[in-house]
């Protein structure tokens, strides 16, 4: 039995070829692991594109140009810069003026727009997307796609999946510093890299141990997300709506008020206290943290498996030598959280009455959820953009991507429109594809952070219409109050002595009701129909 026929009400059939616009439903539909997604007839697809300015859009792309020649579809692109991408989304689906596709989309985004009906209640069609299902299916993650489950028990959003976690943030040390005074062993834990990272700026004569950014929305952004598991709390990026699972009491608490939450924050006032922590972390921009880090001003810097390519670029220092470092213990333990989901798409609500419907969620199954697909969006065209040298793809000597070619004229993402995440949900999605483009070093992170144990993902907690906007209005009042403590508790702006006054201030803004009906909502039941997963 196939992934789709495990589905209820499955429409789905084998076949190579997508229906074209007014195909009845189910018609022709890829059986999962197809080899084809070729529209019958000429396939336009609205879709709304963030365009990120390391790699400004162009029209000529191969990848537009491939889809269209080979595949018989062009996209409608609704353009909106980075900078403006969450408020330009947020007009353009309450307005009612949605493109039937939206991609980078993260789980929880789609919350507000639910009550308003301008989304696609997706589950309803998942028949017609037999790739999500089976990787979904094989890859056991009814748990992940259970948080997406709406009061009406149908889902508004599918996330990017990962066959495997795929960690990529981390502290980024001068190691060649670390180790000319005397630290050859990495830190197994925060408090040990506060201590070496003292050492370390005293040794040297630093003006800090360690400068910060990714400030755009809240200070430390980055960091503070990836320490947050260790200290047993969410932050930055990872802050959500606030709300996390208590493990122990069964019941979600709001994690700015939290202990684990104070915790993290003393411990970075410390840093700053001791002449570790640079106190402009909180807020300078990129290029001056990079500017002080890649000077020699400071030995460590918040990073990832990607930009520590652009430190290595940019240091001064012809024989520095940088380790993006395993995420340290903390008093939570050698824990994380970290999810298998990633960005994925929403579908505007008037998809449901168009007659490209049918063709337009199979080829996003395809392009997004078949591992031929997902290859295409990440590696590109074989023999134009990379070859395979037996089990493994190989770029052209004249592209590069992620330092696999260094000095290669042409950028795989710049040049050619591929590795570019408005199409590449997961940045590979199997195992296979993310190890595809990684270097010994990313594996060897990614190995030592498999060691962590695994927290497992609380309940679902779906509200109904009339919880939805005063809970997203509290949300919204609550994450502000916490950004702008966050940094004051961090540079001692504000004494940590304070701390029960400042929850006191967050349980004036409705933190305790916030919580109180996030929980209500988790204990209730939901209409379990829409889309029965265990069938």
């Amino acid at each position: 039995m196939t992934a789709a026929e495990q589905v209820p009400g499955s429409g789905v059939s084998p076949g190579r070829e997508i229906p074209g616009p007014g195909s009845a439903a189910g018609a022709g539909t890829p059986a999962p692991g197809s080899h084809a997604a070729t529209s019958a007839e000429p396939l336009e697809i609205p879709v709304m594109y963030r365009d990120h300015p390391n790699y400004p859009l162009e029209e000529d792309w191969l990848f537009f140009t491939h889809l269209e020649e080979n595949h018989n579809v062009v996209f409608d692109r609704h353009v909106v810069p980075l900078s403006d991408w969450h408020e330009g989304r947020s007009l353009a689906i309450a307005g009612g003026n949605a493109p039937d596709v939206i991609p980078v989309t993260y789980p929880g985004d789609e919350d507000q727009f639910v009550a308003s009906g301008t989304l696609l209640p997706i589950s309803d069609y998942i028949d017609l997307m037999p790739n999500f299902v089976q990787k979904v299916q094989e890859w056991d993650l009814w748990d992940e796609i259970e948080q997406q489950r709406q009061l009406d028990g149908r889902y508004y959003m599918l996330p990017g999946l990962h066959e495997n976690p795929f960690p990529q943030y981390s502290v980024v040390i001068r190691k060649d510093l670390f180790e000319e005074s005397g630290f050859t062993d990495l830190p197994q834990t925060f408090d040990e890299l506060a201590d070496q990272l003292e050492q370390v700026t005293a040794d040297h004569g630093l003006d800090y141990g360690w400068t910060d950014r990714w400030n755009n929305d809240g200070p430390m952004e980055a960091s503070t997300n990836f320490m947050s598991d260790s200290f047993g709390t969410a932050a930055g990026w990872g802050f959500g709506d606030g709300l996390i699972w208590d493990h122990d009491a069964e019941e979600y608490v709001y994690a700015g008020a939290q202990d684990g939450y104070r915790e993290m924050l003393a411990y970075l006032n410390d840093l700053v206290e001791r002449g570790v922590l640079d106190p402009e972390s909180v807020n300078q921009d990129d290029d001056t943290a990079l500017a002080k880090f890649t000077n020699g001003q400071a030995a460590a810097i918040g990073g990832n498996s990607q930009e520590i390519l652009n430190y290595r670029d940019n240091m001064v220092d012809d024989d520095a030598e940088l380790m993006l470092i395993p995420v340290p213990a903390g008093p939570a333990g050698n824990v994380t959280t970290e999810p298998r989901t990633e960005s994925g798409l929403m579908f505007g609500a008037e998809l449901a009455d168009k007659d490209t419907l049918v063709a337009t969620l199979q080829f996003v199954d395809w392009l997004y959820y078949s591992d031929e697909g997902l290859e295409f969006a990440k590696w590109g065209v074989q023999g134009e953009t990379f070859e395979r040298d037996g089990e493994d793809r190989v770029l052209l000597d004249t592209i590069d991507i992620n330092g696999l070619n260094p000095g290669a004229p042409e950028a795989l993402n710049v040049d050619y429109g591929f590795h570019n995440g408005v199409w590449m949900l997961a940045q590979g999605s199997t195992e296979d594809l993310v190890q595809s483009m990684l270097r010994d070093e990313v594996t060897e992170f990614i190995d030592e952070m498999s060691a962590k144990e695994v927290l497992p993902p609380g309940p679902a907690y779906p509200y109904d219409e009339a919880e939805q906007e005063p809970q997203s209005l509290t949300a919204n009042s609550l994450l502000d109050a916490v950004r702008q403590n966050t940094a004051s508790f961090i540079i001692g702006q504000r004494p940590l002595e304070e701390w029960d006054d400042y929850v006191a201030e967050l349980d004036g803004l409705g933190m305790s009701n916030y919580v109180q009906v996030a929980n209500e909502a988790a204990n209730r039941d939901v209409d379990e129909g829409a889309f029965d997963d265990e069938e």
